[in-house]
């Protein structure tokens, strides 16, 4: 969900184009899909990527269409337009659980609606279309409770992926090392920091699987 870092850029632009918040969004994700190089169709590593996805998508049955788009350069996983998974191709090179659980979180943000959840809010603190005097009043207030919003969403997609990793049989103790293989990171403006997620999850080993 690392969109938040190039959307001030694209509310300048909506003003200037007469856009609602909603299509701001929209055109900011759609910048930030079409910057991504693909990974080559004859990829190995991209097919064990897509192998991974599969057999996540298969096991979660979600009712809606996701695209997973293989890619490469500095983006590890990113969900884009509440239904279009991006994948690093260096994760083939990753333990299969450790793959599975990255892509179960994004398949996770998905599954949860955050992208709707994240359009609300914007539409909540920009209604109409988007002007320079109404981003500029709410621009504080906005970013906070984007960023609050976006930390609720990275734990709650946590949890997702991994109750759907217990559900393939993964150890609980094989799907918290996968943060200690990703290493170790500091509060952002999207993501909470390795050890909050860490603590996030712990606090989920005590609650009942979700519902199917």
């Amino acid at each position: 969900m690392r969109w938040l870092l190039f959307l001030w850029v694209a509310l300048a632009a909506g003003v200037a184009r007469g856009e609602d918040i909603v299509e701001v969004l929209e055109r900011s994700q759609q910048v930030r899909l079409d910057s991504m190089p693909p990974a080559p169709i004859n990829s190995q590593r991209a097919q064990k990527v897509r192998d991974s996805f599969e057999l996540l998508a298969q096991t979660l049955g979600l009712g809606r269409t996701v695209e997973l788009r293989v890619v490469r350069g500095e983006t590890l996983a990113e969900t884009l337009h509440g239904r279009v998974v991006i994948a690093n191709e260096a994760m083939g090179d990753w333990p299969e659980e450790d793959r599975l659980f990255v892509l179960a979180h994004e398949l996770g943000h998905v599954a949860l609606a955050h992208w709707s959840q994240m359009g609300l809010m914007y539409q909540k603190w920009v209604p109409g279309m988007v002007t320079s005097e109404q981003t500029d009043a709410v621009a504080a207030l906005l970013g906070r409770e984007a960023s609050g919003l976006a930390y609720q969403q990275e734990y709650e997609a946590d949890a997702f992926a991994f109750r759907t990793l217990e559900s393939l049989g993964v150890s609980r103790q094989d799907v918290l090392s996968v943060f200690i293989h990703l290493g170790s990171r500091k509060d952002t403006a999207t993501h909470p920091s390795t050890q909050k997620r860490l603590a996030a999850l712990r606090a989920t080993e005590s609650k009942p699987p979700a519902a199917p």
